[in-house]
């Protein structure tokens, strides 16, 4: 057995929610003594737990509002600005649409987070719902700083939208500008991996001091999750990715699967879309037969603001984490979830863990606490493999449409099984 220094985070985190619930569990079933109330569930857990949630917390804003800038002055071709940028970015939105749709309304249907009482759950004070269409005004800032420093999520979005076109059409300064939110995007990401680097403490701290002050029905409740997210993952996978591609192609989405296959073992292995570029770029092109020029377009788009799977967690989870402390949403609170999702997918990293720092942006805005992710933070990873599984099969499908519709997939080889096949086995291979 691997020590503990040698595990990788993925590892610590699981073993350390395993630790976390076993502390908890035993404390509860002490009565949970005086002394352990005092120093451990209202001292060193809550301590550690709300500092990391705070860590947490403080990535939202700078994280979307930079990666969001770098996503949309990465189309940097004016020509890609025209009909085949707009016809991805269409066919990206839609699919997150349906995807975060989807989640929100398996979530109200099989509702995993109700029937679940949690002890010494302090009632927290909603404010007034406001209506869509004063969030619909409220989305354009009067005050971009302002925004910032409250971290009001979706004028951040459509401010980072704005100054990156504005980036992508300011010629040589914007080249200069644009370098430099590279730059600071890969400062902001080192911030994340250092951030996630104390997650086992964080995750340690959230569940023990959940398990004392929690019944058994809590982690039902999880495995509940868990199974709606898997479920919902992989209907959108299976189901609504072959459909349009039958719809829009009339493509054989049996041949499709099968010339990805490699790039989608791959992402799970990584659980990111980034470090999948590569295989993913090689597959749709040499087994799907997809021209360079789309594919080098679309692929790299598609790691930035396709997150299907990301979005139908955030969609799960913010209806999971609702049911679980007893708060109802509205409809207008469902509608800017949808709306907030599908803007915030644009901005999500391509990297792993980076989905729940963007779903304590989701759950600040329609007023749910923030601790609700220490629920699903321990099995994250494993959904993290699956959900980028979805994302890169996403990218791939919404590049064989386009592809299709402009004359530049080569149907000779995506009907032939041994195309690329030198690529396969060495991927098969390494």
């Amino acid at each position: 057995m691997p020590s503990l220094k040698n595990m990788n985070l993925s590892s610590k985190i699981f073993v350390a929610m395993l630790l976390g619930g076993i502390t908890g569990a035993l404390l509860n079933l002490m009565g949970t003594p005086e002394w352990s109330q005092i120093w451990l569930i209202d001292g060193a857990f809550r301590v550690v737990g709300q500092v990391f949630i705070s860590l947490l917390k403080m990535l939202v804003v700078p994280l979307v509002f930079v990666s969001l800038i770098c996503g949309v002055s990465s189309l940097s071709d004016p020509k890609m600005l025209g009909r085949v940028g707009g016809k991805t970015i269409a066919l990206y939105l839609v699919t997150t649409g349906i995807a975060v749709t989807l989640a929100l309304t398996s979530a109200v249907i099989f509702q995993p987070g109700v029937g679940v009482n949690p002890v010494n759950l302090v009632e927290r004070e909603i404010a007034e719902v406001t209506p869509f269409t004063q969030v619909l005004i409220n989305m354009v800032p009067n005050n971009p700083v302002a925004a910032m420093a409250d971290a009001r999520m979706l004028p951040i979005i459509v401010f980072a939208v704005l100054l990156g076109l504005s980036i992508t059409l300011s010629g040589e300064p914007g080249k200069r500008i644009s370098s430099w939110f590279q730059d600071f995007n890969t400062v902001i990401m080192k911030l994340v991996t250092l951030v996630m680097s104390v997650a086992p403490y964080g995750v340690f701290a959230l569940i023990a001091n959940m398990a004392a002050t929690s019944n058994g029905g809590d982690f039902l409740a999880v495995g509940k999750y868990i199974v709606l997210v898997i479920a919902v993952l992989l209907f959108h996978a299976l189901i609504v990715y072959p459909s349009l591609l039958v719809l829009l192609t009339r493509l054989s989405p049996r041949m499709f699967v099968y010339k990805m296959r490699a790039a989608m073992m791959f992402a799970f292995s990584t659980a990111s879309s980034n470090a999948t570029i590569p295989v993913t770029l090689e597959s749709v092109e040499k087994r799907v037969g997809v021209s360079n020029k789309i594919a080098s377009f679309t692929v790299p788009l598609g790691a930035t603001i396709n997150m299907d799977g990301t979005a139908i967690m955030q969609g799960i989870a913010t209806g999971f984490i609702a049911q679980f402390y007893g708060i109802d949403l509205s409809l207008s609170q469902y509608l800017m979830v949808v709306v907030m999702v599908i803007m915030a997918s644009i901005g999500t990293a391509g990297v792993p863990s980076v989905g729940l720092v963007l779903l304590a942006g989701v759950l600040a805005q329609v007023g749910l606490p923030e601790e609700g992710i220490a629920l699903i933070l321990g099995v994250d990873r494993l959904l993290d493999m699956i959900r980028t599984v979805v994302n890169i099969t996403g990218d791939a499908t919404v590049t064989t449409i386009v592809a299709k519709s402009e004359g530049e997939l080569d149907q000779s080889v995506f009907r032939d099984p041994r195309a690329g096949q030198i690529f396969a086995s060495a991927q098969k291979d390494a």
